[in-house]
Parts: structure tokens; C-alpha cells; sequence
């Protein structure tokens, strides 16, 4: 596996949530022998015993349940350590969610069926954003206790935290409510994590403008996950495939970001080639 990355010309590469444990001995070997570099770990990683599909929001840091929170602590704090043995840099975290029914995939069937403009589209619209900060102030809560866990555990071991935005409307931090965060924590070791793919459906779906997200939030970025999205919400195809307009994006990409190709696994590797040469024809070194 990281071999076949390291022969398309990556010198690093990110550990998935979907990573088994039993690959673990493997990429440390690897690792260790400098056939690649570990730039990131996306939490869970690796997946916890008996876990063998990506599983990134397995335990949430948001859950009304102890049991769970704990669950969620135990296995950030491997997925941490896991980072140090790797000299990786720094590990993506999902935050968790508002406990609520999903409007998102209703949304999204809603605006893949030409029905964004209609009545009942502007009426689910404001019915989320309404039940969502009803309820949110006891998972916001938590998240921000097992925040603040980490980030002590992190620090000590040198790795950094991204907080990732998310796709699902459910999810937190609300795009509004990303720069309350870091002025909350104003910890170096806590910044933010940016998915052009989560930005872009939520801009398809009406909620965001995605440049003007990003430029808010680049005083904040460590990184970001990089893929194009195919109206609506078909994320995880190669630059240059989807609707993303990356040269608007480009003022705000700096070169020490950390920059994470994450394409679906059936994408053949002529089109990761062609979406990186994409990319650099827009970006240049950054």
C-alpha cells in the first residue's frame, strides 16, 4: 500500500480511519526502513479491535453516553501515540454531532432533484439550523471537555489537532461557530483541519459560500483534505472531475499547510495523476 503511493511520486502519506491494527507492524517497518513519511492520522487510527471498516465516527466525543466519550477518549489517545511512533505531524479529529434525525441526506436527494429553490428545501433549511442550536449545548460541551483532554496528551507528544468541517449539517463545529472554538482554546496545538469536498456540498446544499469559509478560517489552518465534488455531494473524485473551483482557493493555501490527496479507492491511478498535475497547474509550489 505505501509502497504503491511512494512509487506515484508522494513522499508522504496520510493513515486513514480505516486503518486494521494487523497493518500496524507493517507501516511502522516501513516507515522505520524511510520507504515513506506519516504526514497525518485521521482518528481512529488505528481501528479499534474487531472494527474492520472505516469507522471515523465510531464513538463520538458528543455522546450523551459516558461509556461512549470514554470509548472516544481511549482511542484518540492510541491514535495519538500511534502519530509520535510514526513522526507524523499532526491527527484529524471528527468532533462529534448533535444528537437529531438527519436532514442531510434528505437535502441532498432534495437539491440532486433540481428542488433547492423550492418551498419545502428553504423550510428544512431553516428547520435544521433551528433544531440543531436548540440542541446542541450539552454535546458542544462535552466535545469541548474531551478537547481539552487531548489537547494536553497531544501537546506532550509534540503532535498537533485538526478539527475537520464536516459534510453532515449535524455535525459540529457549525461552520459559523469555527472561529469561537479557536479563540475558546487559542492553543497552537489546536487548529483547523479544512475538506474541500465537506465545503463544497455544504455550498451546493446553500449553506456556505466555501471561499469565504475558507478565507476565515485560513488564520487557523494546519492543512487540508483535498478532492473535488460532483454536484451535489459525489465527493472524493480527483481535482479537475468535480465543481470545485480551486484557483479561487488558492490565496488562502500557504506552503507549510499540509496538503492530503483523499480520493476514493476505485479511482485509477492516471486520474490521481491527472487531478495532482490539476492542482499544480493552479497552485503552483504552494
Amino acid at each position: 500500500m505505501l509502497r504503491e503511493i511512494r512509487d506515484l511520486g508522494f513522499e508522504y502519506a496520510e493513515l486513514s480511519h480505516g486503518i486494521r491494527i494487523s497493518l500496524l507492524p507493517g507501516i511502522i517497518e516501513a516507515v522505520d526502513a524511510g520507504e515513506i513519511k506519516i504526514s497525518t492520522l485521521h482518528n481512529f487510527c488505528p481501528l479499534p479491535i474487531g472494527v474492520t471498516h472505516a469507522a471515523p465516527n465510531l464513538f463520538k466525543f458528543t455522546s450523551l453516553d459516558t461509556r461512549e466519550r470514554e470509548n472516544a477518549y481511549r482511542h484518540s489517545l492510541k491514535t495519538i501515540e500511534t502519530a509520535a511512533r510514526l513522526k507524523a505531524a499532526l491527527v484529524v479529529l471528527h468532533m462529534g454531532a448533535v444528537e437529531m434525525k438527519d436532514y442531510t441526506d434528505r437535502l441532498i436527494e432534495m437539491a440532486a432533484a433540481g428542488q433547492r429553490e423550492s418551498t419545502k428545501y428553504q423550510k428544512l433549511s431553516t428547520e435544521v439550523m433551528e433544531k440543531r442550536n436548540q440542541k446542541k449545548e450539552k454535546h458542544q460541551q462535552h466535545a469541548f471537555e474531551m478537547l481539552e483532554r487531548l489537547a494536553d496528551q497531544a501537546e506532550m507528544r509534540g503532535i498537533k489537532l485538526g478539527i475537520e468541517n464536516r459534510e453532515a449539517l449535524e455535525e459540529i463545529p457549525f461552520e459559523d461557530e469555527f472561529p469561537f472554538w479557536f479563540k475558546q482554546f487559542n492553543n497552537p496545538f489546536i487548529g483547523y483541519w479544512h475538506d474541500t469536498g465537506h465545503a463544497q456540498i455544504k455550498e451546493n446544499l446553500g449553506f456556505i459560500n466555501h471561499v469565504i469559509h475558507l478565507e476565515t478560517m485560513s488564520q487557523w489552518m494546519f492543512g487540508m483534505h483535498i478532492h473535488d465534488v460532483e454536484f451535489p455531494a459525489r465527493d472524493h473524485c480527483p481535482p479537475g472531475k468535480g465543481t470545485i473551483d480551486f484557483a479561487s482557493l488558492k490565496p488562502f493555501v500557504q506552503p507549510h499547510h499540509i496538503k492530503v490527496l483523499e480520493l476514493a479507492p476505485g479511482v485509477p491511478v492516471e486520474q490521481v495523476q491527472a487531478g495532482l498535475q490539476h492542482l499544480q497547474s493552479l497552485w503552483g509550489g504552494e
